[in-house]
């Protein structure tokens, strides 16, 4: 039941989740916790252990993602063609400094989340995220679909 539950307000609430502004984010973010939280059938004591450290991970791994990595990116695509040498193997170091620090930080979230909840649900937790995942971006899709039309 508690599943059913769970899955008709993910589906009810993705229809709402394209909104503006950080809503979008603040409604993506409890369908998350909430998809994660039913999946890994966290109990009220691992909960609050657990969403401290996984959001802090989070947190961090978004800035990596978003603002190192995408304006390395960024500036590769803008300057290309007047790249030079000394300038791209700067961007590589950069680049490769910052896919280093989300893997350290992904082995990090490991250790600390075995001190809180099992092995098995650290695994469940990897499947859960691309579960979810999968989901939105599907549902982004129909919606983009329906919208071209």
């Amino acid at each position: 039941m508690k599943k059913i539950i769970i899955a008709i307000l993910f589906l009810s609430a993705t229809l709402t989740v394209f909104a503006q502004g950080h809503e979008k984010k603040d409604q993506i973010k409890a369908l998350k916790i909430a998809y994660i939280t039913d999946r890994l059938d966290l109990t009220t004591s691992e909960a609050q252990k657990f969403w401290p450290i996984y959001n802090t991970y989070n947190e961090t791994i978004r800035t990596l993602r978003h603002e190192v990595i995408r304006n390395i990116r960024r500036d590769v695509k803008q300057n290309y063609n007047t790249l030079t040498t000394e300038k791209a193997t700067e961007l590589l170091k950069q680049l490769t400094e910052a896919e280093t620090s989300i893997h350290n930080e992904t082995i990090s979230l490991t250790e600390q989340l075995k001190t809180v909840i099992s092995s098995k649900k650290i695994l469940l937790l990897k499947i859960a995220e691309d579960e979810f995942n999968r989901k939105l971006l599907g549902h982004m899709r129909k919606r983009y679909k329906g919208n071209k039309n």
